[in-house]
């Protein structure tokens, strides 16, 4: 596993590397002192594992995660000297949680983990995805990343860039500018999780981002089409029209 370590005290960086030395399947890429320096070497090397400290000033581990390149999806593993930070991020979603100081015991274990868990994308990018919901308090309870699929690759997905969720039978597609993605949760699963949001029910099959809705023409008294900053449009059901217009302030 080609291996990034990400901490702001070079002297955990050291010992880190040192005890990753010791283990035959790892390979240390490289090291990053801060988020920002983490960020660019995700982008640059596309490590397969990530051992992130969350303690580091400027952008921190959780700020890390919410700005994760989309293509570049590693298996991470927390690094804290905080108890409920970890436990914080382990009930979250985390692959796994190291305390310091590290043993090389259960340092063996997390690798471990991150082995079985580096041959399954989906629950990979669900893992982040669900990691960054938790960046800050303000942001609990608001999903902050949504995983989509093309092909056999898997992302996560900013929420302000996507425009729409759409059900197709039994496929949900997320509506984006430049292409769509394949959800790997239902519609209802979703329209849950956005509670909260910006996100609108405007009929059973469909969920559209508000801020990206460019125009609203009646159909009928009852009825609307809402036409999205793509182009697509989408038609507003009865049942959920007057929650519209709220939203909207039309």
């Amino acid at each position: 596993m080609r291996t990034l370590i990400v901490d702001d005290e070079p002297i955990a960086r050291k010992i880190l590397r040192e005890e990753l030395g010791c283990v035959s399947d790892v390979a240390v890429v490289g090291e990053a002192e801060n988020g920002e320096e983490a960020l660019r070497k995700i982008a640059k090397l596309a490590p397969d594992l990530v051992l992130l400290d969350l303690e580091m000033p400027g952008l921190g581990g959780f700020d890390v995660i919410q700005r994760l390149p989309p293509n570049a999806l590693p298996v991470v593993i927390i690094v804290t000297a905080y108890d409920e930070h970890a436990i914080r991020a382990f009930e979250a979603g985390a692959l796994d949680y190291l305390l310091k100081p590290i043993s090389q015991e259960r340092l063996e274990k997390a690798l471990e983990r991150a082995r079985r868990l580096k041959g399954r994308p989906r629950e990979m990018a669900e893992s982040l995805g669900r990691l960054s919901e938790i960046t800050d308090e303000s942001s609990k309870g608001k999903a902050r990343k949504v995983v989509g699929r093309v092909g056999e690759e898997y992302f996560l997905l900013n929420l302000d860039d996507i425009l729409a969720f759409q059900a197709e039978r039994e496929l949900v597609w997320i509506v984006t500018a430049r292409q769509r993605y394949l959800a790997t949760q239902s519609l209802s699963h979703i329209d849950g999780r956005l509670s909260g949001t910006d996100f609108q029910r405007i009929h059973r099959n469909a969920l559209v981002n508000v801020n990206h809705v460019r125009r609203m023409s009646p159909l009928s008294s009852q009825r609307w089409l809402l036409t999205l900053s793509n182009g697509q449009e989408f038609i507003v059901s009865k049942r959920q029209a007057h929650n519209v217009r709220q939203m909207l302030q039309w």
